[in-house]
C-alpha cells in the first residue's frame, strides 16, 4: 500500500468500503454541542423534569447527617414543579429568617423551625406529617 491516498473516499476504497458508508455520520442527538462555526452559539431548549406525583401530605423531617452537625429541615412530597418549588422556598426562608435551598425535589431550610414550616405550609393548602424524631 504505497500509493498516495489524497481523499477519504480513496482510503475507504482501499478497505473495501463504499464511500457512500464513509460519509454517512450518525446524526448527534445527545445536546453536547454547543457552538457551531455556521451558526454560532447553540442554545439547547431546557427539558422540564416530570414531577413525581404526591400523596397529599408534605413530608417535614429534621436532618443533620453530612452537615457536620448542622441542622436542617427537609421538605418532600409536595407534588410541585421547579418553579414552584423555589417560589415556595424563598416563602419558607423569609417567614423562617434562614437560608435554604431547593435541590431536585426537596426544600432544604436551615435551622430547626419545624412549627413555623409546618403552620406556613398548613396556610399554603398542604397536609403536613413531621417524619423520624
Amino acid at each position: 500500500m504505497k500509493e498516495k491516498l489524497s481523499s477519504l473516499s480513496d482510503l475507504a476504497q482501499a478497505f473495501g468500503k463504499e464511500t457512500s458508508d464513509v460519509l454517512k455520520s450518525p446524526k448527534n442527538d445527545d445536546n453536547t454541542l454547543v457552538y457551531s462555526t455556521d451558526s454560532g452559539r447553540i442554545k439547547h431548549s431546557k427539558q422540564d423534569a416530570e414531577v413525581t406525583p404526591c400523596d397529599g401530605f408534605a413530608k417535614v423531617r429534621r436532618e443533620t447527617k453530612g452537615r457536620k452537625g448542622k441542622g436542617v429541615v427537609t421538605i418532600t412530597g409536595l407534588g410541585l414543579d421547579t418553579k414552584g418549588l423555589k417560589d415556595l422556598a424563598k416563602k419558607l426562608k423569609k417567614t423562617c429568617g434562614t437560608g435554604g435551598t431547593v435541590i431536585g425535589e426537596i426544600i432544604e431550610i436551615q435551622g430547626d423551625k419545624r412549627d413555623l414550616i409546618k403552620d406556613t405550609l398548613e396556610k399554603s393548602g398542604f397536609k403536613v406529617k413531621f417524619i423520624g424524631g
